[in-house]
């Protein structure tokens, strides 16, 4: 059985299809229809609820797509929807600033945006304009237009406290009371094992290995909402906490599979920089709460963001097989469009970034459609070492131009030894034609993922030559 709090009421089933979506959960059988389906993908936010836990004594609260979020990942949490948030007829300060601001035309993504706006205010004490934007990217209107919406989430987030604020501490303590060492199992037509430990895990995975791994699930539960299919045994793994850590040492950045993007992008802001600022622009907030870094790589996908970075960085897996783990650089790991070199009963444990590999000129620069919650048409990573304008190493690698991330190693030969200039420039963007066949689809022709590649690299020189200006000519160009 699963156990969570829907708002303060305890709920304890042992009976739900787990491939249930939480979404469909709240509108079928508790009737709470305030929650709306747009897009079933987490893509438009219409659906966006607040998931509550606890850190350390202290509530934490994140967004997540409910029409995307399995019933089983609910174990351990609290789940917040917007008919939650009033009090006896008094409406929440969020609700009343949406109002008062004349946020709201329809309503069908009001809601999204009140829970979107709630979790702001309850996350941060001070607001920026780039936190609400932030936090409302993955939220979509086509009726009342941005500027009132943001207004209204300005004037809700100077109100520091609100009706959940004394119940925080007790809210917290029942959390961590619900939490067990051992093994929830949700089961109907199918069944769902969420182990709580590292090896227990391995055991259960190595046993029954026909299973779906679930972390975030902003991918996987697709299948269900966009291609109708059910998986008989899904093992959830979001709350293992060894896969959660981050450690930074001198040596290396080691990373648990599971651990969120967005846990990532602040990890990595003061180590990392152009992949914390890359990962800003992945997806959406609800998104980045739940979806993980592992996730992205064992999908497979190739026009996952993360994977072109992390090849550029030489990253190194460690990949758990019972009670058995080895390394293997990341640059071995894809084999094909959607295949992996992982074997049966095996999965993603962490990822391993050496950070003698990185370079002070490191670069990422993702081309989509949108600035923000879009898939990337060509994403480019540039991990160069320069030495007084010569190109000492370099290690330069792409999503989204074929059917895997890849390096671009005759591009890389025709830079390594020679000036970084517009000779060497012509030589490299050649080079990449070689590398590359690059797909064509709706986001963008071969053709022109081509001449996107190129243009990063021509990109990449040109800071690199205004990096080794002197400052008061730099200024004069910005």
């Amino acid at each position: 059985m699963i156990q969570f709090l829907l708002n303060q009421t305890l709920k304890t089933l042992d009976d739900v299809d787990p491939n249930t979506t939480v979404l469909n959960w709240l509108r079928g059988s508790e009737r709470r229809c305030g929650t709306k389906e747009g897009c079933a993908s987490g893509d438009c936010g219409a659906c966006t609820v607040v998931l509550g836990s606890s850190d350390g004594g202290k509530m934490r609260y994140d967004t997540a797509n409910s029409c995307i979020t399995l019933i089983g990942q609910l174990d351990g949490k609290q789940l917040l929807t917007v008919e939650d948030l009033a009090d006896n007829g008094t409406l929440h300060p969020v609700q009343q600033a949406m109002a008062d601001c004349h946020a709201s035309q329809c309503g069908f993504c009001t809601p999204g945006f009140v829970m979107s706006t709630f979790a702001l205010q309850k996350t941060q004490e001070t607001v920026s304009r780039h936190d609400i934007e932030q936090h409302l990217g993955g939220n979509l209107c086509r009726c009342t237009g941005y500027r009132p919406i943001i207004e209204a989430a300005e004037r809700a987030c100077n109100i520091s406290e609100d009706r959940f604020t004394p119940l925080e501490e007790q809210t917290a303590r029942r959390l961590e009371a619900m939490s067990s060492p051992d093994t929830s199992v949700l089961m109907k037509s199918s069944r769902c094992l969420l182990p709580k430990s590292l090896d227990r895990l391995a055991e259960i995975y190595l046993q029954n290995p026909e299973a779906r791994l679930l972390a975030g699930g902003t991918d996987l539960a697709l299948t269900i909402t966009q291609q109708y299919k059910t998986m008989p045994l899904i093992i959830g793994i979001s709350q293992i906490k060894e896969l959660q850590e981050i450690t930074v040492t001198d040596d290396e950045i080691r990373i648990g599979s599971a651990a969120t993007l967005q846990a990532c992008q602040q990890a990595l802001a003061g180590h990392i920089p152009a992949f914390s600022q890359l990962l800003e622009r992945f997806a959406s907030r609800q998104i980045r709460n739940h979806g993980t870094l592992g996730g992205n790589l064992a999908n497979a996908s190739p026009i996952g963001d993360c994977a072109p970075v992390l090849l550029a960085l030489d990253a190194v897996l460690e990949l758990r097989c019972g009670a058995e783990t080895r390394r293997l650089p990341l640059g071995q790991f894809f084999l094909g469009y959607r295949q992996t070199a992982l074997a049966v009963g095996e999965f993603i444990s962490h990822i391993v970034i050496p950070r003698v590999t990185l370079s002070p000129n490191f670069n990422v620069w993702k081309v989509s459609k949108r600035m923000d919650d879009d898939i990337s048409t060509v994403l480019g990573a540039f991990n160069l070492h320069l030495n007084e304008g010569v190109v000492m190493s370099a290690r330069v690698a792409f999503g989204g131009m074929a059917a895997i991330p890849a390096r671009a190693k005759h591009c890389e030969q025709a830079l390594i030894g020679q000036p970084f200039n517009e000779q060497t420039l012509a030589a490299a963007s050649q080079a990449l034609a070689e590398d590359y066949q690059p797909l064509s689809d709706f986001r963008g022709s071969g053709r022109y993922r081509l001449a996107v590649a190129q243009n990063l690299l021509r990109r990449l020189m040109l800071q690199s030559s205004e990096a080794q200006m002197p400052l008061e000519v730099q200024n004069y160009v910005n």
